[in-house]
C-alpha cells in the first residue's frame, strides 16, 4: 500500500484524550489502520472487502481474531 497521504483520525478523538486515536487511510483496494500515538509501529492493511467484516467482528461482544477468521471463511 505504500505510505498513503490521506490519514484521518476518528471523530471521537479530541483535545480531552490528547488527540491520540486510531487513524485510517484508504485506497480503492485497501484500508490501512494505525495508532496515532505510535506511528513507528506501522499500520495494519486490509483488502477493502475484509475491512467491514473486521469492524463488525470488533463490535460483537467477546470478539476475537478467531471470530474474524471464521467470518472471512
Amino acid at each position: 500500500m505504500g505510505t498513503p497521504g490521506n490519514w484521518r483520525k476518528s471523530s471521537y478523538s479530541g483535545p480531552g484524550d490528547g488527540n491520540s486515536c486510531v487513524e485510517i487511510a484508504d485506497t480503492r483496494t485497501q484500508v490501512a489502520v494505525r495508532d496515532s500515538k505510535n506511528l513507528a509501529y506501522g499500520a495494519l492493511t486490509f483488502p477493502v472487502a475484509a475491512f467491514a467484516p473486521f469492524l463488525d467482528a470488533l463490535k460483537q461482544p467477546h470478539s476475537t481474531v478467531t471470530d474474524f477468521a471464521r467470518l472471512r471463511g
